[in-house]
């Protein structure tokens, strides 16, 4: 704890940062690029700006929580000041891969490449937050037995809270009366569908009955990123989660996306992560989330 805005818990066994809840009231920890080995959750209290993630640039507003997953690159850019709340959380202390379908913020909150990465706070969801976060700050400034079940208890909350009002926020694929998002529903499919075998943005095209031009326009308009780097994202994911949750051979999760050549892969990898597939283990670590 550095200071009385700051309370921070650290792995004993790695000397990892477990959890971390603080508030802020400029943007000196965002005005450059972060790529951080755990989870953040960024709420925007006071203030306006843009957000940049991965391949697309966002405006952001007070009453929005920012969710960015591990190693996910991102960047606030403000022409006012700013105030909020942050929540860090590690894998190892919290892995959403393994749980998932406890909280439903797998593809909700954290790695929804069709969405921007954040949900708006209303007024119900804002006193939920805001009587759990002071919950959370009595509990680290008082550690008693059982601290990092309860701390995992009030994160489960802050993470349902936030994924149950993303899903309402979302607009149904059939409000407009034009065929594009029944294209870009089918497209979702089509890369969740084959994405393991199906790596360029023609064949994709081919598939929707399109030309290439147009549905990298279609994409463009709707999601703010190439078809090319929708498809990426999508490959990186599984391959993080992969990483994460087994103890695959790296060679064997390049063959099983799709990609003959494990360096190739690595390299790839590399390029949409900004780290080695064997660093991004080491650092989100399986080993410790096999338990």
């Amino acid at each position: 704890m550095t200071n009385k805005n700051t309370f921070t818990l650290v792995n004993p066994e790695t000397g990892n940062l477990a959890f971390k809840l603080f508030s802020f009231e400029d943007n000196s920890s965002f005005d450059h690029i972060q790529r951080l080995n755990y989870y953040s959750l960024i709420w925007i209290q006071k203030g306006s700006g843009k957000v940049k993630v991965d391949f697309s640039e966002y405006d952001f507003t007070e009453n929005q929580l920012l969710a960015f997953a591990p190693y996910q690159p991102f960047m606030l850019t403000t022409k006012e000041e700013i105030e909020g709340v942050v929540i860090h959380f590690h894998p190892d202390f919290f892995c959403i891969h393994k749980h998932h379908q406890e909280v439903a913020c797998h593809g909700v909150l954290f790695n929804n490449i069709y969405e921007p990465p954040y949900v708006t706070i209303d007024a119900s969801a804002k006193s939920t937050l805001d009587m759990i976060l002071e919950q959370i700050k009595t509990e680290m400034q008082n550690p008693a037995l059982a601290q990092y079940e309860l701390l995992i208890s009030y994160l489960k909350i802050v993470l349902i809270t936030a994924s149950r009002l993303k899903k309402e926020q979302q607009p149904p694929a059939d409000t407009s009366e034009s065929t594009t998002p029944f294209i870009l529903q089918n497209l979702k499919n089509y890369i969740e569908l084959h994405y393991k075998t199906k790596h360029s943005a023609s064949d994709y095209a081919d598939l929707l009955h399109i030309t290439p031009k147009s549905l990298a326009k279609i994409a463009k308009t709707h999601f703010n990123k190439t078809l090319t780097n929708l498809i990426s994202e999508r490959i990186i994911i599984e391959a993080k989660r992969e990483l994460y949750l087994t103890n695959k051979p790296v060679k064997e999760i390049a063959f099983e996306l799709g990609y003959d050549d494990e360096h190739y892969f690595s390299r790839f990898f590399k390029n949409n992560a900004e780290v080695s597939p064997q660093i991004y283990r080491e650092t989100v670590g399986f080993a410790r989330a096999m338990g």
